[in-house]
């Protein structure tokens, strides 16, 4: 098999039908799995967190979250340099390589969980590093892009990222399974004591919490191989791709632009407190500027794609995708502690009796908000996008009206688990909502942009907008801690309601500038 092909014509329906359909189908049903197992990895953080309360690691609520914000951080900021990277490097060796990468963060979880004295500063380290899951999402985007012709674009893209999105809820259902035995023996290491009754086991049951990390390690060794061995580069796509080993090594030098800019970030952030909406644009700043200090080839491959950002569509569809996939992500990470929170804690402090699983539900968020993605997409290849998208916002700020009222009540209740099926049917809506709405505006932007800037773009809007992983778990925590949850969404439903006329003037309006 060619690892690059040289002729690319999927607009051409007699070669999509004698060629380029099966290959584009071999490299999407490799790229579904592996963005899942990104997606997994990224967000495991929800789910860690949780426990890590459970087995009394002495870290207090704001610092849970802020280990769920760190690795959302580090994903968007990571998402920056992989959105250039399939023009750069070539989408077999890009995928290959970063799926391989993923092995740093679970082996390490593997390794830490096992002790409860291991420093905050080691997950916090940990947490940064889980964030090459998260930006794996802009360059398997970008890659599938090319593979595909415009009238598929919709559900391509919405397969690859909603089926690749569902990596969230097997993560929230496969890690409670995992960490009630010893999956690997001797070689996964002991248990930890339960310190609290939790998920239907008393205190003193034993888990092993480790597995959250180790159980992906063989998973992400089969994709590594899968991808290498049956994924390709395509010419066109990737013009001036060169040797597989300079590619490579590309692909670690711009990660490692991304992790330097991570890490200032969280300096800024954690070490000199700055406010997160300072760290964000110095962090995006920081990183873009690094990027165009690389001399030689690279510089004027980026420089080309760099045009994107001369185009006020491109800064509009980033604003709207924040909307969407940002709130995605960020519920996502979010989720699990909130209920825990909101629903297992009095409000004199104390531990409530009949509190809800968190386990037995967050899954189901990201699950139904996954699903919904190609559906969004599918919808919008028939209605249009920017239709769909101003329907969508509509519904999204009705519900997150509704989960903040559910909030508010249950926050000042002693009995907060009477309010928590509608809290929970409402945040699911709102989950679905965010869903549709990715295959929507995701759908808008090969309409929009020519094909040399929709791929570009795509990454771009997604590494901007996965910055939801890093805002949604901070605000939450900044509002637990105060007192006033519900803030928090009402923030979010003002937000969605400018992304609404924005929407509607631009593009969903009779006369709008582009209609889409």
């Amino acid at each position: 098999m060619d690892r690059t092909i040289e002729k690319w014509e999927v607009e051409d329906q007699d070669f999509w039908s004698s060629t380029g359909s099966k290959i584009a189908s071999r490299n999407l049903w490799i790229s579904i799995p592996s963005l899942l197992l990104a997606f997994a990895i990224w967000m495991a953080w929800s789910v860690i967190t949780v426990q890590m309360k459970n087995l009394g690691f002495p870290f207090d609520t704001v610092q849970l979250f802020t280990l769920s914000a760190i690795a959302g951080l580090s994903g968007a900021t990571l998402r920056i340099p992989n959105s250039f990277l399939i023009a750069i490097a070539g989408g077999r060796n890009v995928i290959a390589f970063t799926t391989a990468l993923l092995l740093l963060p679970a082996i390490g979880l593997g390794i830490a969980l096992q002790n409860i004295e291991t420093p905050f500063a080691t997950f916090t380290i940990l947490a940064a590093l889980s964030g090459l899951g998260g930006g794996n999402f802009s360059s398997s985007m970008s890659n599938i892009s090319f593979f595909f012709p415009k009238k598929m674009q919709g559900l391509s893209l919405g397969l690859n990222a909603g089926l690749g999105n569902i990596g969230v809820s097997v993560m929230q259902l496969l890690i409670p399974f995992v960490v009630t035995f010893g999956l690997f023996g001797a070689l996964g290491g002991g248990g930890l004591p339960l310190v609290v009754d939790a998920g239907g086991n008393p205190a003193g049951t034993i888990a092993f919490i480790q597995n959250a990390g180790l159980v992906w390690v063989p998973l992400l060794l089969l994709l590594a191989i899968a991808a290498w061995f049956g994924m390709n580069n395509l010419s066109k796509a990737t013009p001036k791709l060169g040797s597989t080993m300079t590619a490579l090594a590309k692909i670690f030098g711009l990660l490692m632009i991304g992790g330097v800019g991570a890490a200032v970030g969280l300096y800024l952030l954690l070490s000199l407190e700055l406010n997160m909406w300072l760290v964000l644009p110095i962090t995006i700043v920081l990183t873009v500027l690094m990027l165009k200090a690389i001399p030689g080839e690279i510089k004027e491959n980026l420089n080309t794609q760099f045009v994107i950002f001369k185009n006020k569509h491109n800064w509009i569809m980033t604003y709207l995708y924040t909307m969407t996939f940002g709130s995605f992500i960020g519920y996502s990470a979010a989720f699990p502690l909130l209920i825990r929170v909101v629903f297992g804690e009095l409000p004199d402090g104390s531990i409530n009796p009949n509190a809800p699983n968190p386990f037995a539900y967050a899954w189901l968020g990201p699950l139904v908000g996954s699903i919904a993605r190609p559906i969004g997409g599918w919808i919008s290849d028939k209605w249009g996008g920017a239709k769909v998208t101003q329907w969508d916002t509509v519904v999204m700020i009705a519900s997150a009206l509704g989960v903040a009222y559910y909030v508010k009540e249950a926050s000042n209740s002693p009995t907060p688990e009477a309010y928590f099926m509608p809290f929970l049917i409402l945040f699911l809506i709102l989950f679905i909502t965010t869903g549709i709405g990715n295959g929507s505006t995701f759908r808008m932007v090969p309409i929009i942009f020519k094909p040399s800037e929709a791929g570009p773009v795509l990454g771009w809007t997604a590494a901007v907008a996965a910055y939801g992983a890093f805002i949604i778990p901070r605000i939450f925590g900044q509002q637990v801690n105060a007192g006033t949850p519900e803030f928090a969404l009402y923030g979010f439903a003002f937000y969605y309601l400018t992304c609404l006329v924005l929407n509607w003037y631009y593009y969903a309006r009779k006369n709008a500038e582009i209609v889409c």
